[in-house]
């Protein structure tokens, strides 16, 4: 498989995840807002580890945003001004799926939704052209 499949492969499982994300925050009653933090979360790292394969690197095998972001940070040094927001979203990988850990509110949610979109149209910007196709997978855009 060459670079350019591997890094679309990569892109495409996380704008399933964040299509994913919003449905389930749009249209579920009562919304399970951890897993809606969840995909905000896995996301964010596919999109992280589709530009680390653009640039010749294998993506560790990690779950934690902010280390992915400085691997990014090496390429780019832009990748800097996302870092809070991947710190942030690094938390909803893990703990809010088993029993008893942190409820997680309504306003984590939509703030997560905005994380996730603000770090793929951040990585995607940072990428050629070719990679920034419409998106299969938006709602919005199925609808045109």
């Amino acid at each position: 498989m060459d670079n350019e499949e591997y890094v679309r492969q990569w892109i495409d499982i996380a704008n399933k995840d964040l299509a994913l994300a919003e449905h389930v925050a749009a249209t579920m009653w009562p919304t399970p807002y951890e897993l809606v933090c969840f995909h905000c979360q896995q996301s964010a790292e596919k999109y992280l580890k589709a530009f680390l394969v653009l640039h010749d690197r294998e993506p560790p095998k990690i779950h934690d945003l902010a280390e992915l972001s400085k691997f990014c940070e090496n390429s780019e040094p832009l990748f800097s001004q996302i870092l809070e927001k991947c710190e942030v979203l690094t938390y909803y990988g893990v703990q809010p799926r088993y029993p008893n850990e942190k409820h997680i509110e309504k306003e984590e949610m939509t703030r997560s939704l905005e994380y996730a979109r603000t770090i793929k149209e951040f990585i995607l910007q940072k990428m050629p052209e070719i990679f920034r196709d419409k998106d299969e997978n938006s709602p919005k855009e199925k609808e045109s």
